[in-house]
């Protein structure tokens, strides 16, 4: 399963979809304003996978680091994965 975010972190609707996540042991992906999650704290610790729109992050000045344990992805990537799931749910 995953949780697809596009909510930022200062918002109720994006608070909810990384708990939500957290709560079903679900992956993340992380889009359009849901990439300022990647500069939180609010991630530590996440159990599952998280994924995040290379492109959003650029348009955001929002850098993925190797390491940092976010894969960025594209839009063909974000697709495939959306398709190999049982269950997407979002947008938070």
């Amino acid at each position: 399963m995953i949780i697809i975010v596009k909510s930022a972190p200062d918002t109720p609707d994006g608070r909810k979809g990384i708990e939500l996540a957290s709560g079903m042991g679900a992956d993340l992906v992380l889009i359009q304003n849901g990439l300022y999650f990647a500069g939180s704290d609010v991630l530590q610790g996440f159990a599952g996978k998280i994924f995040a729109l290379e492109d959003d992050g650029r348009l955001r000045g929002i850098r993925l680091e190797k390491g940092s344990g976010i894969e960025a992805i594209d839009y063909d990537a974000f697709v495939d994965l959306a398709a190999a799931e049982d269950h997407a749910i979002g947008a938070f």
